[in-house]
């Protein structure tokens, strides 16, 4: 009889055992899994959800960066000041140069345009409309001679966010070249004042700048395109053009945005926010310097 009792307790006690093993597989498995944002790649997480900086669906097993090709046509090909020009933006794989139909949603949209002229006067952000070929269009007067820097930011489904630069010419003598000085000097928008500061105050070429933003009046303050705001940093030469959205936000005035100037140059930083359905965009220019 003892010795019955003492089979059904060891059976009972490696079935204990075995139960808990897997259930402490189970638990290692689910640490296992990595979801990660496609637009910030260092917010990660062991469980699905958003991303806690840009709202974006956390997503595992992303694949590796690739650069996907996105071909810009105008029409009328003669690009002359404050003509309607219509814009096509045509996406294909960089495997066999197939046309892209399919894309992802990012910020309530599937395509972001950024228009910028060469003196840094002209700005524009919007969002060119899907035709059912996968093609996007978008109608735009560019309203001066001279060179402009139009960037898309779309995500093909199956890839990683992609951000290119194009390049248009527009007919005439285009503007002097360009010069900018520091500006942190407090903005006035539509119904938005905007205050600005940097950490370090003197940003660093390649390194991390912290910079934060002050909002008055602080009540009413509402996403815009599903973020509590957009940037839209641009080099004096446009080079470099950096589209990201805050580090640091919650609704309230004070609004955080952590960013890496590539190289030593003044970059112009084109802010959004929207307070009671009204869209305020403004701009700061700041100078970066190399190490010493």
């Amino acid at each position: 009889m003892c010795d019955y009792e003492d089979m059904r307790t060891a059976v009972r006690v490696h079935l204990l055992l075995l139960l808990f093993g897997c259930l402490w597989a189970g638990v290692l498995w689910a640490q296992d899994k990595v979801f990660i944002c496609p637009m910030d790649p260092d917010v990660r997480s062991n469980q699905a959800g958003t991303c806690r900086r840009c709202g974006m669906k956390l997503r595992e097993g992303i694949p590796e960066p690739v650069e996907f090709h996105m071909d810009l046509t105008l029409a009328p090909r003669a690009v002359k000041p404050n003509q309607t020009e219509q814009l096509k933006f045509s996406v294909h794989d960089p495997w066999k140069d197939r046309p892209v139909k399919d894309f992802q949603i990012v910020h309530e949209k599937l395509f972001h345009m950024f228009v910028v002229s060469q003196d840094l006067q002209f700005f524009v952000h919007d969002h060119p409309v899907i035709q059912p070929d996968g093609d996007f269009l978008y109608s735009l007067a560019f309203p001066k001679p001279g060179m402009y820097r139009v960037l898309g930011d779309f995500y093909p489904d199956g890839a990683t966010p992609q951000l290119i630069a194009k390049t248009v010419f527009v007919q005439g003598t285009p503007p002097p070249r360009v010069a900018i000085a520091r500006d942190y000097s407090t903005k006035q928008a539509a119904n938005l004042q905007v205050e600005m500061t940097t950490d370090p105050p003197q940003p660093i070429a390649a390194q991390k700048t912290q910079i934060y933003f002050r909002l008055t009046p602080a009540d009413g303050i509402e996403k815009y395109i599903g973020v509590w705001a957009h940037m839209l940093a641009a080099s004096d030469d446009l080079i470099d053009l950096i589209h990201t959205h805050p580090f640091i936000a919650d609704g309230g005035p004070q609004v955080q945005f952590s960013l890496d100037f590539p190289r030593a140059r003044t970059y112009r930083v084109w802010v959004q926010f929207q307070r009671k359905g009204v869209v305020n965009t403004v701009h700061f220019d700041v100078p970066v310097k190399e190490l010493e």
